[in-house]
């Protein structure tokens, strides 16, 4: 045994100083992924994942970390070994995986978590979208090819995004390094720091060379997604939390983001350089987008109020420097992932990246009308080759001549980011189709010349028309609106529904079925049934009127005295239970209750004779030996008011 202790002992050593080793590296790791340094986690992490080290919080976090900065393909490979193992994970880990996923291509088995995600989150908006858009790749598909896609001619080796239109300039975000001794990294992702940077647009489309923008807006830390007023003069941009010198953090020692406005002066310098009052220490605010009269800003933003992980906000620019309360853009826009990049066309248009919404993978492209109450609606996936399977935002488009820039890290790219050049073939226009048939409730025929009217969502009148020949309307509407049809047709009660059209070129169906102000009634007719006289209900055990009865008895009066020459049989009836014989004696004396209330109430007691039934017509399955709920013996507790002679 000694000797065994012996001979064991240096391999012991060597497993323990492993594991301590192995220790060590994830608590570095931790600390690193703690601190947003995912680049420095992922190298962590990935030691001690190679020597055969299997956990699930392991696993979750590398797959985070690659996720986090947009690697999915990377993720996908941590993902798919955190699933293996351990298959019972968090909602958001289906989410994140659905995504990782599609980064591959495999779109089904991406489905296949969303549908678990929608089961497992509740009232995510990400599963309810998708719920309610199951064919959404054939819509995308049919948004798609719309678009020229080229290198943009401005791009590094490293990050370039977020481009601005200024006059006949380009300005973007770069990480290019160029130049100085020392060089600034940002770590959460170990490359430098971004700067603005310019390049002039040319009249056939190429580029010039890219120069750095105006000094006093550059900083040692990162800027990016500038917007500028259409006179030059007036520029809103992103940076890190850095003013004058001064650097802030949040309570966590983390530098966030923050929006900027600057001013042009007369020697073409940048200055006035102030942060906007919504900005706090706390939280990120960051690219910009102004409305097309330049009174709104909008940007994105996790401030408190956020739906989910990041929202779109607009605020109010007032004079004198002034802003109003930040709003978010609400749940027609923003989801419970995140919603970021926003960009106002001049045909009053938000385009904003989305990963909260049915697409491609990654941040999709999206593309939402505004209406003339600053509402949102028509909201659609813009479609390939603007959108991928990866990260794909910030694009922004020149209404006139329909050329414009969006960014992606998409495979075949020149650095992490990419800047692309488009020319948009054809405007993505979606146009619906609201129409239907309308038919009489009783006969089913067609009619003709009913008017049909047409309504906003705040009841003002838009359209009016009338059913064809073949009993046929329709109205063009606009897509995803909520709109109400009033349907109106002499000797018909009239008819209003609400409609919801659908976000994507097509039609929706709104039939109407109109039920006559006058019926006909003839022998047989059951006055209940056709003049909507709710069921006359007992008690158990019971045959007097109960007092809810006698206020649809006396329709049954009214009716009557309408009909003076009308005859009726009241047929009563009883649930099963009980004996045969006992329920044939309990619906007659039910009858002749009935019956003795119509005549108390001047009906002439030769109009109305009154039979009892017994269990001998139930309306359900409740017969004998049945186990059935209160409720379904009740329905089978009942009068009829059949009428047997009428002139």
């Amino acid at each position: 045994m000694k000797v065994n202790n012996i001979v064991y002992s240096p391999l012991l050593c060597i497993f323990f100083f492993q594991g301590f080793a192995q220790k060590t590296i994830l608590v570095k790791a931790e600390k690193n992924y703690d601190r947003y340094a995912y680049v420095d986690a992922i190298e962590n992490y990935k030691k001690v994942a190679e020597k055969g080290y299997q956990d699930e919080k392991m696993f979750q976090k590398l797959g985070n970390a690659y996720y986090f900065r947009a690697e999915l393909p990377e993720a996908l490979k941590w993902y798919d070994q955190l699933f293996a193992l351990y298959p019972e994970q968090e909602p958001e880990y289906l989410y994140r995986y659905s995504q990782a996923l599609k980064s591959d291509g495999n779109y089904i088995k991406a489905d296949q978590m969303l549908e678990q995600f929608n089961a497992k989150s509740g009232n995510d908006k990400r599963g309810t979208l998708f719920a309610d858009n199951k064919n959404y790749l054939e819509e995308i598909k049919a948004n798609s090819g719309r678009f020229q896609v080229v290198d943009a001619g401005v791009n590094s080796n490293f990050s370039d995004y977020g481009s601005s239109f200024l006059g006949n300039k380009l300005v973007f975000a770069s990480a290019r390094d160029t130049g100085g001794v020392a060089k600034k990294v940002f770590k959460w992702t170990n490359a430098s720091f971004t700067n603005l940077y310019w390049s002039e647009m040319k009249p056939d489309g190429e580029m010039g060379k890219p120069e750095r923008f105006d000094r006093n807006i550059n900083s040692k830390f990162n800027e990016s997604t500038p917007v500028f007023t259409q006179d030059g003069k007036t520029m809103y941009f992103t940076r890190n939390n850095f003013l004058e010198g001064k650097r802030g953090r949040d309570t966590y020692k983390n530098t966030l983001l923050k929006l900027y406005k600057a001013t042009l002066d007369e020697e073409g310098n940048w200055t006035a350089i102030t942060e906007l009052p919504f900005n706090n220490d706390n939280y990120s605010v960051a690219h910009p987008a102004l409305s097309v009269d330049e009174k709104t800003l909008y940007f994105a933003s996790d401030m408190p109020g956020t739906l989910g992980q990041s929202d779109m906000f607009r605020v109010k620019i007032i004079a004198d420097g002034k802003y109003g309360k930040p709003e978010n853009l609400g749940p027609e826009i923003n989801t419970e992932g995140r919603e970021t990049f926003p960009f106002i066309s001049a045909d009053n248009e938000l385009y904003f990246a989305s990963d909260g919404r049915p697409g491609l993978g990654g941040l999709d492209v999206y593309v939402a009308k505004i209406d003339v109450n600053e509402r949102f609606y028509g909201i659609q996936n813009v479609g390939e080759p603007i959108n991928s399977n990866q990260d794909d935002f910030a694009f922004l488009i020149n209404s006139k001549n329909r050329n414009g820039f969006f960014t992606s890290n998409r495979e075949g790219g020149k650095g992490y980011d990419d800047i692309y050049r488009f020319v948009e073939d054809k405007k993505l226009d979606c146009e619906q189709m609201l129409s239907g048939l309308v038919t009489d409730l009783e006969s089913g025929k067609i009619l003709v010349g009913a008017k049909m009217s047409l309504f906003d969502h705040d009841f003002k009148s838009l359209q009016i028309t009338q059913t064809d020949e073949k009993g046929y309307y329709s109205f063009p509407v606009e897509c995803e609106k909520t709109y109400y049809v009033r349907t109106e047709k002499e000797e018909y009660l009239t008819k209003e529904g609400s409609v919801k059209t659908q976000s994507y070129t097509g039609s929706n169906d709104f039939s109407v079925v109109l039920e006559k102000r006058i019926k006909s009634i003839v022998v047989g007719t059951d006055l209940a049934k056709t003049l909507d006289i709710p069921i006359i209900y007992f008690d158990l055990d019971k045959s007097f009127i109960r007092k809810d009865a006698t206020f649809e008895l006396a329709k049954v009066v009214v009716v009557m005295q309408e009909f003076p020459e009308m005859k009726i049989e009241v047929r009563s009836h009883t649930d099963s239970r009980q004996t045969g014989k006992y329920n044939k004696k309990l619906s007659d004396k039910r009858a002749k209750a009935t019956v003795a209330w119509l005549v108390k109430n001047g009906i002439d007691s030769t109009r109305i004779i009154g039979n009892g039934y017994g269990e001998s017509q139930l309306v359900n399955h409740c017969a004998d030996g049945v186990k059935c709920t209160e409720d379904e013996h009740q329905a089978n507790r009942r009068s009829e008011f059949i009428i047997v002679s009428i002139k």
